[in-house]
């Protein structure tokens, strides 16, 4: 007698002997498979709602970045203010005064050519630095508020003000 050829027990023929499907696959986890392939993108409420919560953080975080940059240039506007008043003292020492409010603080880059004319000058800054908000710094001597200040009107650009318009000056 000659043995008939069985497939395995867990594979099944459907229409034919060249197709075959594998029973251990449930009909249930194909349709999730193939619903999972289809469903790849996004929906539109999806997308809104990260939209709505991305807009939602930004305008909880975006006023205290404009603050801490405002913050950063008086900030900047000091440090600047500390290194011209320590290379004025330098001038200083080496010319046993300050520069006259006539030189200004171009004296620190190029040597006096009105009276009176420093007798040790040496190049004390590369360049004058601008202020952060794009404006040069201010240099009175005698100074109101000290022997000398140097200072920045500020974000406005005038005399005077109150918090970023503040002035930033020698004195504080």
């Amino acid at each position: 007698m000659n043995p008939v050829l069985r497939p395995p027990s867990h594979l099944v023929e459907c229409g034919g002997p060249e197709v075959r499907v594998d029973a251990s696959v449930r009909p249930a986890t194909l349709t999730r498979r193939v619903a999972r392939a289809a469903s790849r993108g996004f929906t539109l409420i999806e997308i809104m709602v990260v939209l709505v919560i991305i807009g939602i953080l930004a305008s909880l975080i975006v006023p205290n970045l404009i603050e801490r940059a405002d913050d950063a240039r008086v900030t900047a506007a000091r440090t600047d203010v500390n290194n011209l008043m320590q290379a004025l003292k330098l001038y200083k020492l080496d010319n046993m005064r300050y520069p006259t409010g006539e030189q200004g603080l171009q004296a620190l880059v190029a040597k006096p050519t009105s009276g009176p004319i420093p007798n040790n000058w040496k190049s004390y800054l590369d360049k004058l630095p601008n202020d952060p908000w794009g404006r040069p710094y201010q240099y009175s001597n005698p100074g109101l508020k000290g022997e000398i200040d140097v200072y920045s009107f500020g974000a406005d650009g005038v005399l005077g003000g109150e918090g970023n318009n503040a002035d930033v000056g020698s004195w504080q």
